[in-house]
Order: structure tokens, then sequence, then C-alpha cells
């Protein structure tokens, strides 16, 4: 930065008395990050919001577009359109490579930033237990990119099985594996049946979708632990009912080109999905913090860094016990934790006292399994079924933002339930995935 950008930007940073005001640097537009903006709305300091992509994204409906229900434009926003009503607040496109904790800066592959207060809001990527090569093999679900892959994946899989002259080929290509049975894994088998057993079955000459044999793989001895365990027992025999098999106590032991290892059993498969562990972000590096196994942020009471009290770490990225135990990874503790942050740099700001520690609000958890039943715990109450489904359903539509997304996801819903439809059965390529696809027809039509 030159001598008159700096000297700009101080003037931008001024209040009418001349006196600075407070620069909080978020970076991250998840559910902390951008809960955390939209909560500084009103306090007297300057926002910048930094994250590599340009839109925020609703990751639990990711499954959706993974399975051709909706459009990723229908799942997410841009973040300057969040934000454009905050005169406070600006927004960055950037690669965070690190933070100078010294010189209290954000560090880009373009510029830094300089902030009195840091909000951490990273989110978390896979985690495949130490077994990083099966990557390859095994894609996630955590970006717009994945979820448009597996899209491709699945979507291809039928395609190719449509071509194929050989029966045993076909059974390994309409063969899909899910590892991990938690909300993830439950909501995307749920999805791949539905597509297989209704949208799909009268749309192709050669094959019979409905034939596609979906596994959902579980190294516990059941799906969902984080629900009560009359809730799981009814979501195991809602994903029987579609279809699929459930293997709990079954811990993957390989996942290669070829297919997957369970139990010392090899099962042939082109199609392998991960839904099981996750990892933070590199903020602990970038903090020289101490981390979980799960490399998550050790935080104090008040999320704040340990020895940094201008510096806090939300949402995934950070490991924070609430009685004895960690908080879950999840979006609720996300977007409390971001509110909380940004009340407490507000009181800062202003002078007051700070508030009391954070402590997570439980309000419950929600799962659903293919187009009609879900599970929910929330308070005393427990229940499963349809009525399950449509409290599921109303309480995601109620947390998109903008008035557009949950005016199309509405539509696209309705939809789907009352004609089997999928809308979005878009298969679309890079180079690298088109080469592959080249190969992949070349293949089988050799057989």
């Amino acid at each position: 930065m030159n001598t008159q950008d700096a000297i700009q930007t101080e003037k931008e940073r001024q209040d009418g008395t001349g006196k600075s005001i407070p620069r909080v640097v978020i970076i991250g537009a998840g559910f902390g990050g951008i809960r955390a903006a939209r909560a500084l709305h009103n306090a007297p300091v300057q926002v910048t919001v930094i994250d590599r992509n340009n839109h925020h994204l609703f990751q639990p409906l990711l499954y959706q577009v993974a399975t051709a229900g909706l459009s990723p434009a229908d799942i997410s926003a841009p973040i300057r359109g969040i934000l454009k009503k905050q005169k406070n607040t600006e927004v960055v496109m950037a690669e965070v490579t690190g933070v100078d904790l010294e010189q209290r800066q954000v560090l880009t592959q373009k510029r830094e930033l300089p902030y009195d207060y840091l909000v951490v809001a990273t989110g978390a990527s896979h985690s495949y237990f130490g077994h990083n090569e099966w990557a390859p093999y095994a894609p996630g679900l955590k970006s717009i990119v994945d979820a448009t892959a597996l899209r491709r994946k699945i979507l291809l899989a039928f395609e190719a099985a449509e071509m194929a002259q050989d029966e045993e080929q076909r059974r390994n290509l309409l063969t899909f594996v899910l590892v991990g049975g938690g909300p993830t894994g439950v909501e995307m088998a749920g999805a791949i049946a539905e597509l297989a057993h209704k949208a799909l079955v009268s749309d192709f000459r050669h094959i019979d979708p409905a034939s596609a044999r979906i596994l959902l793989v579980e190294a516990l001895p059941r799906i969902l632990p984080a629900f009560p365990e009359k809730l799981s027992k009814k979501a195991q025999q809602a994903l029987e009912h579609l279809g699929v098999e459930v293997c709990t106590n079954s811990p993957v032991e390989q996942i290669d080109e070829d297919g997957v290892v369970i139990g010392g059993q090899r099962l042939v498969t082109r199609n392998v999905i991960w839904t099981a562990g996750v990892a933070a972000s590199p903020a602990g590096k970038w903090l020289n913090a101490e981390v979980d196994r799960a490399g998550r942020v050790k935080v104090d009471a008040d999320l704040s860094l340990p020895g940094h009290p201008e510096v806090f770490v939300v949402g995934d990225t950070a490991s924070c016990m609430q009685d004895d135990k960690p908080l879950p990874g999840v979006a609720p503790v996300a977007m409390q934790e971001g509110t909380y942050v940004a009340e407490v740099i507000a009181q800062r700001v202003a002078g007051k006292e700070q508030p009391r520690a954070f402590r997570y609000k439980n309000k419950g958890n929600l799962a659903t399994i293919g187009r009609s039943y879900g599970i929910a715990d929330v308070g005393k109450l427990r229940f499963g079924g349809f009525i399950g489904w449509i409290f599921w359903w109303a309480v995601h539509i109620f947390f998109l933002i903008g008035f557009r997304n949950r005016f199309l996801v509405m539509f696209q819903w309705a939809w789907a339930y009352f004609t089997y439809q999928r809308g979005a059965r878009l298969i679309t390529f890079d180079p690298a995935a088109l080469q592959k696809q080249k190969e992949l027809v070349e293949e089988l039509t050799s057989v």
C-alpha cells in the first residue's frame, strides 16, 4: 500500500471527530462469519469480510445439488448482495495465506489487511482419518464445486451403465457406497435412492435405474449417533424402506480406483462418496495456536485466542468446550458464536462490560430421509415421519438467505414432491473431467 492509499484509508476510518474507527476483519463468509458481520451493522466499526468465494453457501442443502434436486444458485447468495445495505462493511474476495499476530495483519496473496479485531470463521474440509490417498476415489461434499462434481459423477454412472454391454459391469457402475452415517450420509443415501427408484426409472432403455445398489457404511454401532437411539432406528428403517443397505459396525479398510474394502470384503464400484469426518481449516497454523485432534483451535470462554483477546475463532474452526464436551461443528453453533463475538466486539468498542462467557443453546437436531420422512430431536420432543419432514423443510427454508432463494426452493421441492422429477439434472464438464469421460466411454465400448 503506498502513502497516498494509506492516507485515504485512514480518512475513511475516521469518524466526524477525527477519531479512528476500529477495524474488524472477518475471515470466512460461512454461517459464523456472515452472522458476525450482520450483527455489527450498527456498531461504530469498519468491517472487512474476506472470502475466497464470492458467495455464501447454505451447506445443509448441498446434497440436494449433488443429487440434482436443486441448482447451485438456489442455495447460495452473493456475499456483496447480502451485505450491500451495511455502509460500514466491505467485501474482499481473496485467498488468505496467513495472519501476522504481532503486526495485526491478515495476509493474502496480493495485500495485507490490518485489523484491530479479527474473527476467524474459515470452516472445515474433509478428513480421511490419516488416509488422504483415498481422496481421489471418495470425494466429499463441502462446496458448490464438490456438489456439482458429485452430481456429474452420479448421473454419469447411469449414462455409462446404459452403454455397457456386460451385466457385471453395469452392476458395478450402479453400485453407490456412502462412507459415514451422519446426517450428510443419511440424507445423501435417501436422495440417491429416490433419484434411482423414482426420478430416473422411466428415462433409460437398456438399464433399470431402480436396480441401483446403494450402501450406507458406518463404523459405529448405529447411524446418526448424535440422535437418540430410537430415532436412529427409525431413520434406518426409513432408509431400508427406500432400498438403501445400511451397514453398521463396518469400518472401511481401503478405497482405491477399483472399489472399497469393508470388513475384509471387496466391493467393486466406481462410486464411493465420503460423508464421514471433517478437519478444520489451516487457521491453527496461521495463528500458531493449540489445536485439538481435528485441527480446531482451542479457544477461551469468550471464543478468543488465548493470549490474544483481539482475535476470535468461531464455527468449525473453533474447539469450544461446554459441559466438558466439545461443541459440534454444525450451523446453529457457528451462527450463535458469530452473533456472540459481534456483541463482545461492540461492547468493547463502546467501553461497556463484556457479555458472559459464550454458551450454546441447543435448539435440537434434524435429519431427513427421502422426500417425505424426517426425524426431529427438539427439546423434549422426539418424533419422526411426515411431520418430521415438514418440520425439517420449514426450518431449512427459514434459514435460507433471501426471498428469491426461499421462493425457488419451495417451488422446486413442491414440484419434485408431486412429480418425482429432478429439475437440475445437468452434466457439466471441465476439460479434465471430459477427458476422463471419453476414456470411460472407450473402455466400455471396447468390451
